[in-house]
Protein backbone atom coordinates (compact mmCIF):
# COMPACT_ATOMS: atom_id res chain seq x y z
CA UNK A 1 0.00 0.00 0.00
CA UNK A 2 1.55 3.45 -0.85
CA UNK A 3 2.36 5.89 1.63
CA UNK A 4 1.23 9.99 1.46
CA UNK A 5 4.06 10.72 3.63
CA UNK A 6 6.80 11.94 1.06
CA UNK A 7 10.48 10.03 1.33
CA UNK A 8 13.31 11.65 3.12
CA UNK A 9 15.41 11.81 -0.50
CA UNK A 10 12.34 13.28 -1.74
CA UNK A 11 12.36 16.34 0.89
CA UNK A 12 16.24 16.75 0.09
CA UNK A 13 15.07 17.57 -3.45
CA UNK A 14 12.65 19.82 -2.25
CA UNK A 15 15.04 22.38 -0.86
CA UNK A 16 16.38 25.43 -2.44
CA UNK A 17 18.41 26.58 -0.64
CA UNK A 18 21.69 24.74 1.13
CA UNK A 19 23.90 25.33 3.75
CA UNK A 20 27.89 24.57 3.04
CA UNK A 21 31.12 25.16 5.09
CA UNK A 22 33.77 26.13 3.00
CA UNK A 23 36.47 25.84 5.62
CA UNK A 24 38.45 26.26 8.11
CA UNK A 25 40.76 23.96 7.32
CA UNK A 26 40.50 25.30 3.65
CA UNK A 27 43.63 26.25 1.18
CA UNK A 28 41.87 29.16 -0.23
CA UNK A 29 40.68 30.84 2.74
CA UNK A 30 44.15 32.06 3.56
CA UNK A 31 44.21 30.54 6.98
CA UNK A 32 41.97 29.08 9.68
CA UNK A 33 38.99 30.97 8.65
CA UNK A 34 35.48 29.54 8.26
CA UNK A 35 33.07 30.87 5.37
CA UNK A 36 29.29 29.62 6.68
CA UNK A 37 27.43 30.03 2.63
CA UNK A 38 23.84 29.54 2.06
CA UNK A 39 23.72 28.76 -1.47
CA UNK A 40 20.79 28.52 -4.01
CA UNK A 41 22.31 26.02 -6.59
CA UNK A 42 25.88 27.54 -6.85
CA UNK A 43 24.98 31.02 -6.09
CA UNK A 44 25.51 32.70 -2.43
CA UNK A 45 22.19 34.39 -1.33
CA UNK A 46 24.13 34.98 2.14
CA UNK A 47 27.06 34.26 3.87
CA UNK A 48 28.80 34.17 7.38
CA UNK A 49 32.72 34.41 8.74
CA UNK A 50 33.30 32.49 11.59
CA UNK A 51 36.98 33.49 12.94
CA UNK A 52 38.58 33.15 16.43
CA UNK A 53 40.59 29.99 15.20
CA UNK A 54 43.89 31.79 15.77
CA UNK A 55 43.05 33.45 18.86
CA UNK A 56 45.65 33.94 21.20
CA UNK A 57 44.81 37.56 23.31
CA UNK A 58 48.02 39.20 22.26
CA UNK A 59 46.42 42.58 23.45
CA UNK A 60 45.49 41.09 27.25
CA UNK A 61 49.06 39.40 26.88
CA UNK A 62 50.69 42.83 25.83
CA UNK A 63 49.43 44.55 29.14
CA UNK A 64 51.78 42.30 31.04
CA UNK A 65 54.91 43.06 29.26
CA UNK A 66 57.26 45.68 29.54
CA UNK A 67 57.21 47.92 26.73
CA UNK A 68 60.48 46.33 24.40
CA UNK A 69 59.35 42.79 25.23
CA UNK A 70 56.11 43.99 23.68
CA UNK A 71 57.56 44.52 20.15
CA UNK A 72 58.00 40.66 18.92
CA UNK A 73 54.58 40.23 19.06
CA UNK A 74 53.49 42.73 16.37
CA UNK A 75 55.89 40.44 14.11
CA UNK A 76 53.58 37.81 14.63
CA UNK A 77 50.06 39.59 13.95
CA UNK A 78 50.02 40.16 10.14
CA UNK A 79 53.24 37.58 10.09
CA UNK A 80 53.95 38.15 6.34
CA UNK A 81 54.02 42.06 6.72
CA UNK A 82 56.16 41.71 10.07
CA UNK A 83 58.32 44.57 9.80
CA UNK A 84 55.21 47.21 9.02
CA UNK A 85 53.64 45.69 12.03
CA UNK A 86 56.64 46.35 14.55
CA UNK A 87 56.63 49.67 13.11
CA UNK A 88 53.35 51.27 14.36
CA UNK A 89 54.07 49.58 17.65
CA UNK A 90 57.61 51.22 18.57
CA UNK A 91 56.28 54.71 16.70
CA UNK A 92 53.17 54.65 19.03
CA UNK A 93 55.77 54.26 21.81
CA UNK A 94 57.80 57.19 21.02
CA UNK A 95 55.17 59.38 20.52
CA UNK A 96 54.19 58.20 23.98
CA UNK A 97 57.40 59.50 25.04
CA UNK A 98 58.24 62.22 22.75
CA UNK A 99 61.44 60.40 21.64
CA UNK A 100 62.69 62.17 18.18
CA UNK A 101 64.78 59.39 15.71
CA UNK A 102 67.81 60.22 13.59
CA UNK A 103 66.92 61.11 10.03
CA UNK A 104 69.21 57.96 9.36
CA UNK A 105 66.97 55.33 11.36
CA UNK A 106 63.82 57.15 9.73
CA UNK A 107 65.09 56.07 5.92
CA UNK A 108 66.03 52.70 7.00
CA UNK A 109 62.43 52.20 8.64
CA UNK A 110 60.80 53.26 5.33
CA UNK A 111 63.21 51.08 3.46
CA UNK A 112 62.55 48.18 4.87
CA UNK A 113 58.60 48.81 5.44
CA UNK A 114 58.74 49.53 1.83
CA UNK A 115 60.46 46.37 1.23
CA UNK A 116 58.46 44.08 3.37
CA UNK A 117 55.50 45.57 1.19
CA UNK A 118 56.46 44.43 -1.25
CA UNK A 119 57.13 41.57 -0.18
CA UNK A 120 53.74 41.17 0.85
CA UNK A 121 52.19 42.17 -2.18
CA UNK A 122 54.05 39.77 -4.04
CA UNK A 123 52.80 36.84 -1.92
CA UNK A 124 49.58 38.15 -1.97
CA UNK A 125 50.07 37.73 -5.92
CA UNK A 126 51.22 34.52 -5.73
CA UNK A 127 48.18 33.35 -3.59
CA UNK A 128 45.64 35.06 -5.24
CA UNK A 129 46.65 33.72 -8.66
CA UNK A 130 46.86 30.17 -7.99
CA UNK A 131 43.66 30.48 -6.39
CA UNK A 132 42.30 31.11 -9.65
CA UNK A 133 44.41 28.60 -11.40
CA UNK A 134 47.38 30.75 -12.67
CA UNK A 135 50.45 28.50 -11.09
CA UNK A 136 52.64 30.15 -12.90
CA UNK A 137 52.75 33.82 -11.28
CA UNK A 138 52.67 31.23 -7.84
CA UNK A 139 56.55 30.81 -8.85
CA UNK A 140 57.41 33.59 -10.24
CA UNK A 141 56.15 36.21 -7.46
CA UNK A 142 57.76 33.65 -4.95
CA UNK A 143 61.10 33.63 -6.60
CA UNK A 144 60.86 37.50 -6.63
CA UNK A 145 60.14 37.71 -2.83
CA UNK A 146 63.07 35.55 -1.76
CA UNK A 147 65.29 38.17 -2.79
CA UNK A 148 63.66 40.12 -0.44
CA UNK A 149 63.57 37.55 2.55
CA UNK A 150 67.50 37.15 1.92
CA UNK A 151 67.77 40.93 2.78
CA UNK A 152 65.62 40.61 5.59
CA UNK A 153 67.85 37.51 6.78
CA UNK A 154 71.14 39.58 6.39
CA UNK A 155 70.13 42.09 8.02
CA UNK A 156 67.76 41.24 10.98
CA UNK A 157 68.97 37.27 11.24
CA UNK A 158 65.26 36.50 10.40
CA UNK A 159 63.21 35.83 7.26
CA UNK A 160 59.76 35.90 8.23
CA UNK A 161 59.24 37.44 11.46
CA UNK A 162 61.85 39.70 10.84
CA UNK A 163 62.89 42.06 14.09
CA UNK A 164 64.63 45.07 12.89
CA UNK A 165 63.03 47.90 15.08
CA UNK A 166 63.78 48.88 19.06
CA UNK A 167 61.93 51.67 20.18
CA UNK A 168 64.11 54.70 19.74
CA UNK A 169 65.90 53.69 16.38
CA UNK A 170 67.41 50.37 15.11
CA UNK A 171 69.37 47.57 16.43
CA UNK A 172 71.59 47.36 13.83
CA UNK A 173 73.01 49.50 10.89
CA UNK A 174 72.85 49.10 7.54
CA UNK A 175 75.91 48.22 5.73
CA UNK A 176 76.95 48.43 2.40
CA UNK A 177 76.10 44.95 1.45
CA UNK A 178 72.85 45.65 2.55
CA UNK A 179 72.62 49.28 -0.02
CA UNK A 180 74.22 46.66 -2.75
CA UNK A 181 71.59 44.38 -2.46
CA UNK A 182 68.34 46.32 -1.84
CA UNK A 183 69.94 48.29 -5.12
CA UNK A 184 70.57 45.16 -7.07
CA UNK A 185 66.91 43.79 -6.11
CA UNK A 186 65.25 47.18 -7.53
CA UNK A 187 67.40 46.99 -10.85
CA UNK A 188 65.40 43.77 -11.65
CA UNK A 189 61.96 44.09 -9.98
CA UNK A 190 60.23 46.40 -12.36
CA UNK A 191 60.90 44.24 -15.40
CA UNK A 192 59.44 41.23 -13.20
CA UNK A 193 56.24 43.14 -12.50
CA UNK A 194 55.79 43.40 -16.31
CA UNK A 195 55.98 39.94 -16.53
CA UNK A 196 53.36 39.44 -14.19
CA UNK A 197 51.26 41.87 -16.28
CA UNK A 198 51.82 40.46 -19.45
CA UNK A 199 50.68 37.21 -18.13
CA UNK A 200 47.70 38.32 -16.39
CA UNK A 201 46.40 41.18 -17.21
CA UNK A 202 44.53 40.20 -20.48
CA UNK A 203 44.62 36.69 -20.04
CA UNK A 204 41.36 35.90 -21.04
CA UNK A 205 40.48 33.49 -17.81
CA UNK A 206 42.10 35.79 -15.55
CA UNK A 207 39.69 38.44 -16.56
CA UNK A 208 36.78 36.42 -16.76
CA UNK A 209 37.18 35.54 -13.14
CA UNK A 210 38.08 38.93 -11.67
CA UNK A 211 36.19 41.72 -13.85
CA UNK A 212 33.06 42.57 -12.68
CA UNK A 213 33.55 40.41 -9.57
CA UNK A 214 33.20 42.09 -6.57
CA UNK A 215 31.80 45.52 -7.21
CA UNK A 216 32.48 48.01 -4.42
CA UNK A 217 31.62 51.18 -4.23
CA UNK A 218 33.70 53.85 -3.44
CA UNK A 219 30.33 55.15 -1.09
CA UNK A 220 30.43 51.80 0.63
CA UNK A 221 33.33 50.83 0.99
CA UNK A 222 33.98 54.01 3.03
CA UNK A 223 30.52 53.27 4.76
CA UNK A 224 32.24 49.91 5.88
CA UNK A 225 35.44 50.96 6.96
CA UNK A 226 37.72 49.61 4.14
CA UNK A 227 41.02 51.25 3.93
CA UNK A 228 44.09 50.16 1.43
CA UNK A 229 43.97 48.22 -1.69
CA UNK A 230 40.37 47.54 -1.54
CA UNK A 231 39.58 51.30 -0.88
CA UNK A 232 41.84 52.36 -2.97
CA UNK A 233 40.23 49.86 -5.80
CA UNK A 234 37.32 51.87 -5.21
CA UNK A 235 38.27 55.01 -6.11
CA UNK A 236 39.12 56.49 -3.10
CA UNK A 237 42.83 58.06 -2.71
CA UNK A 238 43.04 57.53 0.82
CA UNK A 239 46.63 56.15 1.90
CA UNK A 240 47.90 56.88 5.60
CA UNK A 241 51.26 57.93 4.08
CA UNK A 242 49.59 60.68 2.83
CA UNK A 243 46.32 61.87 4.88
CA UNK A 244 48.39 61.56 8.27
CA UNK A 245 52.11 61.43 7.29
CA UNK A 246 54.41 60.01 9.44
CA UNK A 247 58.12 59.41 9.77
CA UNK A 248 59.91 60.70 6.89
CA UNK A 249 57.20 59.46 3.58
CA UNK A 250 56.75 63.77 3.20
CA UNK A 251 60.08 63.60 1.81
CA UNK A 252 59.35 61.68 -0.65
CA UNK A 253 58.01 61.46 -3.97
CA UNK A 254 55.20 58.45 -4.93
CA UNK A 255 51.70 58.38 -6.25
CA UNK A 256 48.42 56.99 -4.46
CA UNK A 257 47.24 54.64 -7.15
CA UNK A 258 43.14 54.24 -7.39
CA UNK A 259 40.47 51.93 -9.45
CA UNK A 260 37.53 53.14 -11.22
CA UNK A 261 34.92 50.23 -10.83
CA UNK A 262 35.99 48.49 -7.75
CA UNK A 263 35.90 44.98 -9.39
CA UNK A 264 38.62 42.42 -8.28
CA UNK A 265 40.47 42.92 -11.06
CA UNK A 266 40.40 47.21 -10.16
CA UNK A 267 41.98 45.53 -6.94
CA UNK A 268 44.43 43.56 -8.58
CA UNK A 269 45.46 46.78 -10.93
CA UNK A 270 46.38 48.61 -7.76
CA UNK A 271 48.18 46.58 -5.96
CA UNK A 272 50.43 46.37 -9.11
CA UNK A 273 51.15 49.60 -9.26
CA UNK A 274 51.77 49.85 -5.71
CA UNK A 275 54.56 47.61 -6.32
CA UNK A 276 55.91 49.99 -8.57
CA UNK A 277 55.81 53.16 -6.44
CA UNK A 278 57.78 51.39 -3.40
CA UNK A 279 60.14 50.68 -5.73
CA UNK A 280 60.40 54.38 -5.91
CA UNK A 281 60.37 55.33 -1.79
CA UNK A 282 63.04 52.63 -1.65
CA UNK A 283 65.23 53.84 -4.84
CA UNK A 284 64.78 57.39 -3.28
CA UNK A 285 65.39 56.52 0.50
CA UNK A 286 68.58 54.77 -0.81
CA UNK A 287 69.78 57.37 -2.55
CA UNK A 288 69.41 59.85 -0.13
CA UNK A 289 70.56 57.85 3.05
CA UNK A 290 72.51 59.85 5.70
CA UNK A 291 75.05 59.28 7.63
CA UNK A 292 74.94 58.74 11.11
CA UNK A 293 73.32 57.13 14.16
CA UNK A 294 70.42 54.87 14.06
CA UNK A 295 69.22 55.09 17.50
CA UNK A 296 68.01 58.42 19.72
CA UNK A 297 69.96 59.68 21.73
CA UNK A 298 68.59 59.60 25.23
CA UNK A 299 66.12 56.48 25.13
CA UNK A 300 66.55 54.99 28.94
CA UNK A 301 67.24 51.51 29.57
CA UNK A 302 64.15 51.01 31.19
CA UNK A 303 60.70 52.26 29.07
CA UNK A 304 58.43 54.08 31.18
CA UNK A 305 56.74 56.34 28.90
CA UNK A 306 54.48 59.35 30.94
CA UNK A 307 51.34 58.75 31.92
CA UNK A 308 49.21 59.48 29.35
CA UNK A 309 47.36 57.91 26.28
CA UNK A 310 47.86 57.67 22.06
CA UNK A 311 46.39 56.33 19.10
CA UNK A 312 48.79 56.07 16.21
CA UNK A 313 48.44 54.54 12.79
CA UNK A 314 50.62 53.25 9.86
CA UNK A 315 49.64 52.35 6.06
CA UNK A 316 50.32 48.81 6.15
CA UNK A 317 50.09 46.63 3.20
CA UNK A 318 46.53 45.66 3.72
CA UNK A 319 45.59 48.94 5.03
CA UNK A 320 45.40 51.34 8.13
CA UNK A 321 46.88 49.79 10.77
CA UNK A 322 46.35 51.46 14.50
CA UNK A 323 47.84 50.80 17.78
CA UNK A 324 45.54 52.39 21.06
CA UNK A 325 48.27 52.79 23.96
CA UNK A 326 47.16 53.50 27.50
CA UNK A 327 50.23 54.74 29.92
CA UNK A 328 50.32 54.63 33.75
CA UNK A 329 53.68 55.78 33.87
CA UNK A 330 54.99 52.09 34.81
CA UNK A 331 57.51 49.64 32.91
CA UNK A 332 53.90 47.86 31.11
CA UNK A 333 51.12 49.27 29.37
CA UNK A 334 47.77 50.13 31.42
CA UNK A 335 45.97 49.27 28.19
CA UNK A 336 47.06 48.11 24.81
CA UNK A 337 44.46 48.04 21.46
CA UNK A 338 45.43 47.00 17.70
CA UNK A 339 43.17 48.44 15.31
CA UNK A 340 43.66 45.36 12.43
CA UNK A 341 43.15 46.52 8.60
CA UNK A 342 42.34 42.43 7.81
CA UNK A 343 39.70 42.13 10.61
CA UNK A 344 37.83 45.32 9.65
CA UNK A 345 38.54 44.63 5.81
CA UNK A 346 37.29 41.23 6.40
CA UNK A 347 33.26 41.95 6.90
CA UNK A 348 33.20 43.39 3.43
CA UNK A 349 33.44 39.59 2.41
CA UNK A 350 29.56 38.95 2.51
CA UNK A 351 28.50 42.26 0.93
CA UNK A 352 30.87 40.95 -2.16
CA UNK A 353 29.88 37.62 -2.38
CA UNK A 354 26.41 38.11 -2.26
CA UNK A 355 24.68 36.98 -6.48
CA UNK A 356 27.81 35.58 -6.95
CA UNK A 357 28.90 32.02 -7.71
CA UNK A 358 30.89 29.34 -4.50
CA UNK A 359 33.66 29.73 -7.25
CA UNK A 360 33.72 33.47 -7.00
CA UNK A 361 34.04 33.25 -2.77
CA UNK A 362 37.40 32.07 -3.72
CA UNK A 363 38.66 35.27 -5.85
CA UNK A 364 37.00 37.40 -3.49
CA UNK A 365 38.39 36.01 -0.23
CA UNK A 366 42.10 36.59 -2.06
CA UNK A 367 41.28 39.99 -3.50
CA UNK A 368 40.51 41.29 0.39
CA UNK A 369 43.82 39.56 1.12
CA UNK A 370 43.91 38.61 4.78
CA UNK A 371 46.10 37.18 7.12
CA UNK A 372 44.06 35.42 10.34
CA UNK A 373 47.22 36.25 12.53
CA UNK A 374 45.91 39.58 12.45
CA UNK A 375 42.27 38.84 12.18
CA UNK A 376 41.84 37.02 15.23
CA UNK A 377 44.86 38.52 17.29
Amino acid sequence: MASDTPSAAAHVFEQTEMLLNMGPQHPSTHGVLRVLLKLDGETVVDLDCDIGYLHRGVEKICEHDTYPMITPYFDRLDYVAAVNGDLVYVEAVERLMGVELPRRAEYLRVILAELQRIASHLLWLATHALDIGAATIFLYAFREREEILKIFENFTGARLTAHAFRIGGLQWDANPEFVRDVLAFLDILPGRIDEYETILSENRIWLARTVGIGVLTAADAIDTGLTGPVLRGSGVAYDVRRAAPYSVYPEFDFEIPTGDTGDTYDRYLVRMQELRQSVRIVRQAIEGLPEGSVMAARVPRVIKPPAGEVFHTNESPKGEIGVYLVSDGTNTPYRLRVRPPCFVNLQALKQLAVGHLVADVVALIGTIDIVLGEVDR
